[in-house]
């Protein structure tokens, strides 16, 4: 079946729609709509006529059942918005066609280099097309190669009515890489049994588990006091802050952790002389090892603070997902059948857990049982990012295959 993938993929990743964690409104940025806005025209145009956008930028679909069996009603879902973490404005995104192997030097900044001592992925790839940024943005891949895999797959289902399936749902949401994907999703009108996000890596690896998640903000009220007079006076909110950040677990950080540990992680602090206030995420694959993080942070300030017995904080801690391996456990027919879609898509499928979340760590917990399945990216995050067509097609292929399971096995 001929796939619209990578036509796609190029038309959405050149739209900004960097989400933004400062702000308050849903979706966070109103620039996350005009991708939004271009998916209902798509998906209108291929005759999914219930096709629309909510007031949060979320755009629901459906691809009506064809066969006459009762199937369970299955969704796809990816998010169209990209990190904050570098400019996803501007994108121009490059392809290398029948890649030959070897270190790629990104055009707009030729100081950014995809090093294949750093992508061994890239071994697999010879003599595909590799789909870059120009370094000087990030690619946009996480999640937009998810978004043009559904929307491909979607068009095959629609073109080819031999393939029969069940009642199919794609949903597209926003702010998912600020933790806020499913906040306004309304599952009701959803109406899935199970879903699927489409915001993995490596072509075949199948994702059912995931960090616990929780955001600390702390907030520090120092004793303000001008510097000329401030010996034995003035309590700095700033040095307060820095020594909680200095006194974190060296060994307990992103850059320092790998598989299943967890860590601690400053993600932003501010301030002046009376107020600081310092963000940080916690991260672990077993809630108690979230609560003890969490725990060992507040001791923390609480030591630091008592060199400081004029100043006072506060410490709030805001729950953002937790492990989908439970809830997935319970249901194990959804990986089974993506195994077997993975297999049929000409793959070996590889369970793989993630550190970090999806959307489907949340869906999971709200009760729509949700593993990620690969879309091809890589190096997500970073003007770095690359994804191969081939990949993305073979993840429209194992999208095409897994409705096809599902009603086979009804």
């Amino acid at each position: 079946m001929n796939s619209t993938a990578l036509e796609r993929f190029l038309r959405y990743a050149a739209i900004d729609t960097q989400s933004d964690p400062r702000s308050a409104t849903q979706p966070s940025t109103g620039k996350q709509k005009d991708l939004g806005r271009l998916l209902v025209e798509e998906l209108l145009a291929l005759g999914l006529d219930d096709t629309h956008m909510d007031e949060h930028g979320n755009v629901y679909a459906t691809v009506p059942a064809n066969t006459g069996k009762r199937v369970p009603v299955i969704c796809f879902c990816s998010h169209v918005d990209t990190a904050p973490d570098f400019s996803g404005a501007g994108v121009k995104p490059q392809i290398v066609r029948g890649y030959k192997g070897g270190d790629i030097r990104l055009k707009g900044d030729p100081g950014q280099v995809i090093r294949v001592r750093d992508n061994p992925e890239l071994a697999d790839q010879i003599g595909n097309d590799i789909v870059t940024s120009d370094g000087t943005t990030l690619l946009g891949a996480d999640d937009k190669a998810g978004v043009a895999e559904i929307v491909a797959a979607a068009q095959i289902l629609v073109e080819n009515p031999g393939i029969r399936h069940g009642t199919v749902k794609l949903l597209f949401t926003t702010d998912e890489e600020i933790g806020r994907g499913v906040d306004k999703v309304d599952l009701k009108k959803l109406g899935a049994d199970f879903a699927y996000t489409m915001d993995g890596s490596t072509a075949g690896t199948i994702e059912t588990e995931t960090f616990s998640a929780d955001r600390v903000d702390i907030a520090i009220t120092g004793v303000a006091m001008h510097p000329g007079f401030a010996k034995g006076k003035m309590e700095n909110a700033i040095r307060i802050a820095a020594a909680i950040v200095d006194r974190l677990p060296k060994n307990a950080a992103p850059e320092t952790t790998e598989g299943k540990q967890g860590f601690l992680h400053p993600t932003d602090i501010s301030g002046a002389m009376e107020k600081a206030r310092i963000s940080l995420i916690v991260r672990d694959f077993d809630d108690a090892g979230l609560v003890d993080k969490e725990t060992m942070l507040e001791t923390i300030v609480r030591d630091v603070m008592k060199d400081y017995p004029g100043s006072s904080y506060t410490f709030k801690v805001t729950e953002q997902y937790r492990n989908m391996k439970a809830v997935l456990d319970r249901n194990p027919e959804i990986v089974e059948y993506a195994m077997e879609a993975v297999r049929r898509a000409g793959m070996e499928p590889v369970l793989g857990s993630i550190r970090g979340g999806t959307d489907g760590s949340r869906l999971s917990h709200m009760g729509l049982p949700c593993p990620n399945i690969f879309t091809g990216g890589h190096a997500f995050h970073s003007p770095l990012e690359w994804v191969s067509r081939q990949d993305m097609e073979k993840a429209v292929a194992t999208i095409v295959e897994l409705v096809k399971i599902w009603e086979e096995r009804a």
